[in-house]
Parts: C-alpha cells; structure tokens; sequence
C-alpha cells in the first residue's frame, strides 16, 4: 500500500506552538461517508482508503504512519471579549503531506479527544454537527469559495452528552493550513512577542514564499491576508452564507472559510438575519459580517505590531495603511459579486441603486434568497412579460414590476443578450446551497441507521449551479415546519 510521504511543516515549530497529544481510541468505528475525490487529491487511492488501516487513522485508533499527532494552542476575542488561551480542544494534526499538485496538506481530525486546551471539555464531536461540518465545508467548496475540506467523517455507538445523550463522531478535515488570527494574539497579549517573528516566518515562507527574505515580507503578508479577508467576506454575503461565529480564533491566517459551527445559508432573506441563536445581540448577523472581518482584521494587525517596528508608534503608522484597505477591497469585491449576480458585464452610474433596490425588494417580502437570484436568469428584455417563477417571491409586485423595468433598461444599455446573460447569471447564482432542513433531513435520517442522505446532498452540492432535474426537490424552499430551524454553537 503505497503511501504519500510525510512532510512535516508546522510541527516542525515544536513547543510551545504544538504539543504531541495521542488521539482517543473511538469504539467501533463506522466509516459513514469519503470525499473519494479529495482523497485521489491527496494521494490516498482505493488500496489506502479501502484497507482497515484508513478507518482506524480516521477514528483516531492508530497514528498516521510515520507522524505522531499534535494540538496546538492559540488565543482569540470572541464574541468581541478576548480569551487569552484557547487552543485545539477537540482538533488534532494527524499528518501533513504534499498533494498530487506539490501542494501542502495538513490532515486533522476534530472529535478525537481531549487536549491541554479542552478547558475541561471532552474533546468529542457529535454526529449532528459532524454531519453538518462535513456537507457544508464540501458545500463551500462546490461554491468556489475558499474553505477547508473534509475527507471523510466516521461514526460510533459512543454517547456522548451534549443538551441530550447523542453519539459520537469524527469529521476529518484538511486544509494547507489550519493556523488562525488567534494564534498571533496568543502570544502578543502573553507579551511573548520574540514567538511572533518564527510563526510569521513559518507561515510565510510555506504558503507565502512570493514574500520570503523581503525585508517588508512581513508588510506584504498582512496586506494580502488582509485582502483576502475582505474578499472572502464579499463571497460569504453573496451566497447569502452565515457564519454564526466570527471570532478571531475561527479566521483563518490564509483567508479560508474555518469551524462551522451553528452556520447556515439564508432561506428568507432578511439583513439583520442571525444564524445563532447563542448571539443574541446579532454582533453576527449577515449584514454585520463585513464588518466584523474589518474589526477582526484589525486584532490580527494589532497583534502583529511588534515585526513591524521597533517602536509602537512606528507599528501602528505602518500597520494602519493596511487596515485601511479592506474597506475598499471589501466594497470592490461585493460591486463586482452583485453585479455577476444580475448579470451586468460591467459597473456603471446607478448600478449600485440597481442593487440596492433589488435587496430591499427581497428583505421586505422575506424572498428565498438563493431561487430569487437564480430566477432572474429567466428575464426577458424583450418583452414586459415575465417568465414563471420570477415575482414568486416578491409581496409588493408593483414595487417589482418598476425595478423590472429598470433593470431591463440597464441590460439594453449594455445590449445584453438574454441566452448569454442567463448563462452567466447561472453560474454565480447556486440552484443548491447547504439549506438547515436539507440538512436536518440528512442528520435525521443518520441517526436512525440510514446513511444514503449524506451520499445525495454530498452529490447534489458538488455541482450547485447545475440545473440537475432528477434533484430539484433540493432547491425548494423549506417546508412551513423547518422554516424556523435554529442552531447554536453547539451544532
């Protein structure tokens, strides 16, 4: 069984970034879904994800050859209130390689046990959120959107208690690199600051080496991870994603989307929608996320002061031009998703009231998010009638009927053609997202034996902007007894 070689990267840091933690045994494992195309990715053929060996490396019951697996400790402000010591408390590095593409890879498990950092916890994840990690990273992904992945979730009889007596499961996830925000903030706020500049460096030279040996790499990293951040908020809010958590500790240093927890996609569209019942105040809420990445940016820079300059005054003049960028690069990238959402080729006067309007008109009637954009494909400019499907949504028709209008006169402006604008308007508006109750449906149906349900949506959201006809029962909106599903940080 030919292996791909191990390369150890981040663990190579040693104390005190990572500690050796052996995973927990997990009884009788099940493996209940593989992402058998990340697998080839990664190397790992049918003679290594077939074999015994593959379910136990899964489960936590035996190392990854050759590697000995490790937790990590970073710190984070959650819910905007710092806590000075998180870490790995239910996640652990089982091994790091190189993909078929030359590219770095770590594999980690979450729900394999406790950690040092469990903070009294015991380390497991539970099948429901399992499940949900699972279908929405690989629901990210499908989207283009930057994300960690999963490989592969396995199951086991293990109660474990969370409001209820549930059982036990273990998603493993892969990324190129799961370091955060936080675990900058670990060491600026513990006034270590000498274990800022190895981190940095580490970071930098393996998945920045564009930067390496620059006497302003650590500049250059900033203002890129910065940029990143504030596209990938523009990708979030136009699909209408969720995130539920936005603390430091879950943002990601390579900009991709980290933990989904109580996250969701937008059924209703409503501005001030929360995900997270645990948020109370709404710090979270969709329309609040660009901002909160701007908030979470600017922690990770003020975290960062002492590699700029010896002094912190000196830092802070250099730090505050790269905070600084991520309004327009945010407000840039979000113009340029609306306007491929209504298929305008380009951005022109008025455009931004183009929008604008299109959004009020949905918040007010609660439109589905997600078939409200893919339905205006189906406009016609030459002709006032509107094709079935289109106004569904909407409750103050005449309110629509004159923004119609409006659009159809900015799409002959630019002398769209309505074949060639639908094609590209169906290629940014997903027919299928990771909606609560499909996934309910599927964790329902797994907790009572029948795993078939995963294996669909896992299918379906792969390809979420294909029309697939034999699956258009998952592109309806959610049945009158799951609009109101909720999620907490528990999930």
């Amino acid at each position: 069984m030919e292996m791909p070689s191990i390369t150890p990267r981040f663990t190579a840091l040693g104390e005190p970034y990572c500690l050796p933690v052996p995973a927990r045994p997990l009884p009788a494992p099940q493996l209940l879904h593989l992402n058998a195309t990340l697998a080839d990715e990664l190397g790992l053929g049918p003679a290594v994800t077939g074999s015994p060996q593959f379910l136990e490396w899964m489960a936590g019951n035996q190392a990854w050859p050759g590697y000995a697996a490790h937790a990590s400790v970073y710190a984070g402000h959650q819910f905007g209130q710092f806590v000075p010591q998180l870490g790995d408390g239910r996640a652990l590095l089982i091994a790091e390689l190189n993909d078929l593409q030359k590219q770095p890879r770590e594999i980690q498990l979450k729900g394999a046990g406790p950690t040092p950092y469990s903070r009294f916890a015991d380390g497991r994840a539970v099948l429901r959120s399992s499940i949900r990690e699972y279908l929405g990273s690989e629901a990210m992904h499908g989207l283009g959107i930057p994300t960690t992945r999963a490989l592969a979730l396995v199951g086991s009889p293990q109660p474990v208690r969370r409001e209820t007596v549930e059982t036990a499961a273990v998603v493993c996830r892969t990324a190129p690199s799961f370091v955060r925000f936080g675990h900058f903030e670990f060491y600026y706020y513990r006034g270590e600051h000498a274990r800022l500049a190895p981190l940095a460096d580490w970071v930098i030279d393996t998945h920045f080496p564009e930067f390496s040996g620059r006497e302003d790499r650590y500049i250059a990293w900033l203002s890129e991870i910065i940029g990143r951040t504030a596209r990938l908020m523009a990708q979030w809010q136009s699909v209408g994603f969720c995130h539920g958590v936005m603390n430091t500790d879950n943002f990601s240093i390579l900009g991709l989307t980290l933990d989904y927890g109580p996250f969701g996609f937008m059924d209703a569209f409503a501005s001030g929608h929360i995900c997270n019942h645990t948020d109370e105040g709404g710090r979270y809420a969709w329309e609040r996320q660009p901002v909160i990445g701007h908030w979470n940016c600017v922690k990770l820079l003020q975290a960062t002061l002492p590699l700029l300059a010896e002094t912190p005054e000196a830092a802070l003049a250099l730090a505050q031009p790269i905070a600084d960028q991520y309004p327009a690069i945010y407000q840039q990238a979000m113009t340029k998703r609306w306007a491929d959402k209504l298929g305008l080729r380009d951005h022109r006067d008025g455009d931004t009231d183009l929008i604008d309007g299109y959004l009020n008109l949905l918040d007010r009637s609660h439109a589905d998010f997600s078939r409200s954009f893919r339905n205006l494909a189906n406009l016609r400019t030459d002709t006032d009638a509107l094709a079935d499907g289109i106004r569904d949504e909407i409750i103050d028709i005449a309110a629509f009927d004159a923004w119609a209008e409006n659009y159809r006169t900015r799409l002959r402006a630019e002398q769209s053609v309505d074949s060639e604008r639908a094609q590209r308007m169906n290629a940014v508006n997903p027919k299928y997202v990771l909606r609560n109750y499909l996934a309910q449906n599927a964790i329902a149906a797994a907790e009572a034996g029948d795993m078939s349900e995963i294996g669909n949506l896992f299918a379906v959201l792969a390809q979420p902007f294909d029309e697939q006809p034999h699956h258009a029962h998952y592109a309806a909106e959610p049945p009158a007894d799951a609009r109101h599903i909720e999620v907490s940080c528990s999930s």
